[in-house]
C-alpha cells in the first residue's frame, strides 16, 4: 500500500506555474508524456484529443498568430495585455495546444468529447509533474478565433480547449491552498444532498 500512499501525495502536490525555464520534455518523454492524455475516458472512442508543440524559434512566429488572433477576438483589450500575452507565447519554454475533434452529429454528446479532451490535458499535466516539469492551462476568447484554429490543423467544427505553457518550474511551486474537501462532497443517504461550499 505504500507504493499507492505515495502516488496519492504526488497528485496532491501538482499545482499550476508559469514561471517555466529551460529544459522541456523531448523525444521519447514528451511522446510518453502525451500518451498519458490518450489515456483519458473516451465514450465511444472518438479519440478527440489533437496536440501540436510549438517550441524553439517557432515560438515568435506563432506568437504573431495569437497576437493578430487577440486583434480580431478582443479588439478593446489593453495594449499592455496584447504584449504580456505576445511576450508569453514568444518566451514560454515550450507550448502545447489542446485542440478537440470534435463530431458534433455523432453518436456521443460534444460535451463528452470536450470532456474527454479536459480529462486528456490533466493527464498530460500530472504526467509533467511526474517527470518533473511543471505547466499552467491557459485559454481566453483568441482561442475562438477560426483563423489561428485552421493553422492549427483544426477547420470548423474543431476547437481548442486552451494551450499548455510547459517547461521547468524555476523554484519549487507552492500550490496555492486548495479547498477544504469537507465543504465539497457528500454522503447521498437517500435525502437530497446540500454541500457546505453552497451554503449561505
Amino acid at each position: 500500500m505504500a507504493h499507492h500512499h505515495s502516488s496519492l501525495d504526488f497528485l496532491l502536490s501538482r499545482a499550476s506555474t508559469d514561471n517555466l525555464v529551460e529544459p522541456t520534455p523531448k523525444g521519447e518523454q514528451l511522446r510518453n508524456i502525451l500518451s498519458a492524455g490518450l489515456r483519458a475516458p473516451d465514450h465511444g472512442r472518438m479519440r478527440p484529443w489533437r496536440y501540436t508543440v510549438i517550441k524553439g524559434k517557432h515560438r515568435e512566429a506563432f506568437a504573431q498568430v495569437v497576437l493578430e488572433a487577440m486583434e480580431r477576438q478582443e479588439p478593446d483589450a489593453p495594449s499592455a495585455k496584447k504584449e504580456k500575452r505576445r511576450d508569453r507565447f514568444s518566451n514560454m519554454p515550450m507550448i502545447i495546444a489542446l485542440g478537440m475533434h470534435i463530431v458534433p452529429d455523432g453518436k456521443i454528446p460534444v460535451i463528452e468529447q470536450e470532456m474527454s479532451v479536459a480529462a486528456g490535458a490533466m493527464n498530460v499535466l500530472n504526467a509533467l509533474h511526474a517527470e518533473g516539469f511543471g505547466g499552467v492551462w491557459v485559454t481566453g476568447p483568441f482561442c475562438e478565433d477560426r483563423a489561428l484554429l485552421e493553422s492549427l490543423g483544426l477547420k470548423d467544427p474543431h476547437r481548442l480547449a486552451g494551450f499548455l505553457f510547459v517547461g521547468t518550474p524555476e523554484k519549487p511551486v507552492e500550490g496555492r491552498k486548495r479547498p477544504d474537501i469537507e465543504n465539497y462532497m457528500a454522503v447521498w443517504k437517500g435525502e437530497p444532498i446540500t454541500f457546505d461550499a453552497d451554503a449561505g
